[in-house]
């Protein structure tokens, strides 16, 4: 549904060249909730406003519902645009109208007539929760209520796509997560393809369906959530289920064992002491609801090198966990806050037949 192909922006200022975007690819699928994170300054607002064209790429391409919209004429353009929404994160609402004539605003520029102006109004503000605060004026609503308004008005023109700016860093946690509940009905009821800029881990665990990690204009990282929990490489994946600092294995093999759905309730760590006799130290653990199911990681140390722990290694794969063995010289921090993880240096262990040793191959 929106795909930048080689996207680039560089603002210039007298002598002075800044790229804000440097060759970014990005696909989202048609239907999908795709979040972007990154620190700010990382290109992140500059990437959303050249979506719609609100900023003019240098160069690079953007499509929209497979239309390129750095193709079209000025008239085409504006013609596109009417299908795609966009929220922003200080809610841009006119305070000398009420909450209905804010919402009408994209309506009046589109022509609509005063009549199913009227109507259109009152559907969406049911939509978004806000039927009895059509008469009431911004200064007079909550940051989630005008943020509610900002999103009836994105919705006016019946989009396809919905473009969110860092829709609720401005709002408290409570507030947040009403409004990604919210998000989350418009895109099952609407079909809505959403797009959405933050920096907040916390709205990607909760809605997100893909991700995408920016820095310093570029992305670095993306994919799917559910592919990016399992790759031990993950930067995201480390930032959403942080496992504490250094990995020390001195005398012991260090394993990241990542768990899903019902997994997440067998007591395999305890079941594989007692099996195997193996004396196991857990230095981290997280479990969190990621798009409505559960999912989580853990850190733990087998006491023995690696060859000693080849059979522990593959009762663990055997219950369909990922398991990965981790350099104990490597250090650990978050994907947004801190440099890269540790490398992997163990093994992928084959899966087996229960009770029979595992067959394991040594990677660089």
């Amino acid at each position: 549904m929106i795909r930048t192909h080689a996207l680039t922006k560089v603002f210039r200022a007298r002598d002075r060249e800044v790229t804000a975007l440097d060759h970014v690819d990005l696909d989202v699928a048609e239907g999908e909730i795709f979040g972007v994170l990154g620190r700010s300054g990382a290109g992140k607002s500059t990437l959303i406003r050249c979506v719609n064209l609100l900023e003019r790429p240098t160069s690079g391409t953007v499509a929209v519902g497979g239309r390129e919209l750095t193709a079209l004429s000025a008239r085409d353009l504006r013609a596109e645009r009417l299908r795609i929404g966009m929220i922003f994160q200080h809610f841009n609402l006119l305070s000398s109208r009420d909450v209905a004539g804010n919402v009408a605003v994209p309506l009046e520029i589109a022509g609509v007539g005063r009549a199913e102006r009227n109507r259109k109004v009152a559907e969406l503000l049911e939509l978004v929760g806000l039927s009895g605060h059509a008469k009431a004026y911004p200064a007079q609503l909550s940051g989630g209520q005008k943020q509610r308004v900002g999103i009836a008005r994105a919705l006016a023109n019946d989009p396809r796509v919905l473009l969110c700016d860092e829709a609720t860093s401005a709002l408290d946690p409570e507030t947040t997560r009403s409004i990604l509940d919210l998000l989350r009905d418009l895109r099952s009821s609407l079909g809505l393809t959403i797009l959405l800029i933050t920096h907040e881990m916390d709205v990607v665990k909760s809605i997100c369906d893909s991700a995408a990690l920016m820095e310093d204009g570029r992305v670095v990282e993306s994919g799917s959530v559910a592919d990016l929990l399992t790759r031990p490489d993950s930067r995201l994946a480390r930032d959403m289920f942080p496992l504490g600092g250094p990995v020390d294995g001195k005398g012991s093999t260090v394993v990241d064992i990542t768990f899903r759905g019902e997994e997440t309730a067998h007591p395999f760590v305890s079941t594989l002491a007692r099996t195997y006799n193996v004396d196991v130290n857990i230095l981290g653990a997280a479990v969190e609801t990621v798009g409505g199911r559960q999912v989580g990681r853990m850190r733990i140390a087998l006491d023995g090198g690696f060859e000693q722990n080849v059979v522990p290694i593959g009762y663990l794969r055997e219950q369909g966990l990922q398991v990965d063995v981790l350099d104990a010289d490597a250090d650990v921090a978050g994907a947004v806050d801190g440099p890269a993880a540790g490398r992997i240096v163990g093994a992928r262990i084959a899966a087996t037949a229960p009770g029979a040793a595992p067959t394991f191959a040594k990677e660089a």
